[in-house]
């Protein structure tokens, strides 16, 4: 994974929405789920959130979160 786009995910706001304000990595699983089956925004932000999903789903939100500490 690209570093650059994992530091995103840790910094990036989710613009709109119930959550908005909110890091895209600490977004809660059942409002990744709802995207997934709703579809994703077009563009980066929609490429972000399917990503946090997947990370979610496979339990890496704990070690995205400290290799992104590690490289600041």
């Amino acid at each position: 994974m690209d570093p650059v786009v994992l530091k995103k995910l840790c910094e990036f706001k989710m613009p709109f929405g119930k959550y908005a304000g909110r890091v895209l990595i600490d977004l809660p699983e059942p409002y990744m789920m709802w995207f997934a089956r709703q579809g994703y925004p077009k563009g980066e932000l929609g490429e972000l959130l399917a990503l946090v999903y997947e990370i979610k789903l496979e339990g890496l939100e704990g070690f995205v979160k400290q290799a992104v500490r590690r490289t600041q």
